[in-house]
């Protein structure tokens, strides 16, 4: 395939994404393109918002639309580390212990309503995140590739819920929320399909290797210095104590320079512009964030203040 017939390929292929993805989520264009631009950039996903705004239905249809094998796992407070790992377990005709690998053991693992689950629970996923894989009984176990994690997560006011640990929310690329729909949107639910039955309907639209070929030219979107010092001066603002408790971490910079290039594709270009960073870097960052005390202003709120105050070279 050539150069050009590839990026005809790619931006049909956006498009299709796109395109399936808002019949399921009905009035939130935005949000479903986050999603794609985080896949894409092989992170992982947080969606947090109240209960029944569709953040399950969001999540098993990305992983049907990707065309990956996925698993479902809810998170309660008795659920135990080795639930997501799985176990191994003495087989009397073979006499030997044999494992049996947990739910996490897929390429989209769905942690549906992740904050339900006790801390230790929560940690389990913290190797699994970071290095793709498991360390099981002294054993070191690889996990399928790609690998994501699409968490759902609760507003931390209701109860019943456990505040995720900074660890666990750095290892997550984007944090979306979907809000209520629109008059219009919300009358499309009433009177059409039931979306959890159109999810199941949904074909795949990409093979192993064409989501391999995405994330690989995602890498290849040019990044010129003037955008890495405007990035460098973003991560910067965070730090100096004006607007945050603590700044970002350089892990925290890499994600979002994958973030801002997977951004940059879905929009059509090989190249990043100033857009690109401002239009995920709320998404990207502000989960990892604590405003300072007097701020009076939520984490998303403070770091659209802060790319207002922080001026492109």
């Amino acid at each position: 395939m050539t150069e050009k017939n590839t990026e005809i390929w790619v931006r049909q292929t956006l498009k299709s994404l796109a395109d399936q993805l808002n019949t399921v989520i009905v009035g939130k264009p935005a949000q479903t393109q986050d999603c794609v631009v985080c896949l894409l950039a092989g992170g992982h996903l947080l969606i947090e918002d109240v209960p029944g705004v569709g953040k399950t239905t969001l999540a098993h249809a990305l992983a049907r639309t990707f065309g990956l094998q996925f698993s479902r796992v809810q998170f309660t407070s008795d659920l135990m580390p080795s639930d997501l790992s799985g176990v191994s377990v003495f087989e009397r005709s073979k006499e030997a212990f044999v494992f049996h690998p947990g739910p996490m053991f897929a390429q989209v693992l769905l942690a549906d309503e992740i904050n339900r689950a006790s801390p230790k629970t929560q940690s389990a996923l913290l190797e699994a995140m970071e290095e793709k894989q498991v360390t099981i009984e002294g054993q070191t176990r690889a996990l399928p590739q790609p690998f994501f994690v699409i968490a759902t997560q609760n507003p931390i006011e209701q109860l019943g819920t456990y505040a995720l640990p900074e660890s666990q929310l750095d290892r997550f690329l984007m944090r979306i929320s979907l809000g209520y729909p629109d008059r219009a949107a919300e009358r499309e639910l009433l009177s059409g399909e039931d979306p959890r039955l159109r999810v199941a309907q949904l074909p795949s639209l990409l093979t192993l290797a064409d989501l391999q070929t995405l994330q690989r030219r995602t890498l290849q979107v040019h990044a010129a210095p003037p955008l890495l010092d405007y990035l460098q001066d973003l991560i910067a603002a965070t730090r100096n104590g004006r607007w945050f408790v603590q700044g970002l971490s350089p892990r925290a910079g890499i994600a979002v320079l994958r973030a801002a290039r997977a951004q940059a594709m879905v929009c059509g270009r090989d190249y990043l512009a100033p857009d690109d960073i401002q239009a995920i870097l709320p998404q990207t960052i502000a989960h990892r964030l604590v405003p300072v005390s007097d701020a009076g202003r939520g984490a998303v709120e403070q770091v659209n203040a802060l790319l207002e105050a922080v001026a492109l070279r």
